[in-house]
């Protein structure tokens, strides 16, 4: 205890006035101290508890931690699986696509040849007659003019 703690205890309670008991004043110090004593001691046992809480909400936060990994890393390799049977239904489809596209051109590259076969069918012996027709021409003048 200072000096000054120490006048300050001898200093007159009351005002300067009328006649009154005058006394030294209670030391607040010792009885804020007594009375904040309990309540820390009480505070001890909170402070533990605390500390027990505590630990026990980091050991379940890495649990879930932990917990949520594992099932991002199923997500992710099951979407990698769908991924991959996906790509190969949309291939396989791609291929049916192409099949059916491949049928259909030879199928209209098939009439488009029936129809010029029947064309030329149709339009040969006039062909032919007409390369006939000329060809005889072509004979009956190299005969007139030969000597």
């Amino acid at each position: 205890m200072g000096v000054r703690d120490f006048l300050e205890r001898l200093r007159p309670s009351g005002t300067p006035g009328a006649a009154a008991l005058s006394g030294v004043p209670a030391d607040d110090v010792a009885e804020r101290s007594a009375e904040l004593e309990a309540v820390l001691a009480e505070l001890a046992g909170v402070e533990s508890e605390v500390a027990r809480i505590t630990q026990e909400a980091a050991a379940e936060a890495r649990r879930r931690q932990e917990a949520a990994a594992e099932q991002a890393r199923a997500m992710i390799a099951a979407a990698r699986r769908d991924a991959t049977a996906e790509q190969h239904a949309v291939a396989a489809s791609a291929r049916s696509r192409a099949r059916e596209d491949t049928v259909a051109r030879m199928v209209a590259a098939n009439q488009e040849a029936t129809a010029i076969a029947e064309r030329a069918r149709t339009r040969t012996p006039e062909l032919v007659d007409r390369v006939v027709a000329e060809a005889r021409a072509e004979l009956a003048s190299m005969w007139v003019g030969a000597p």
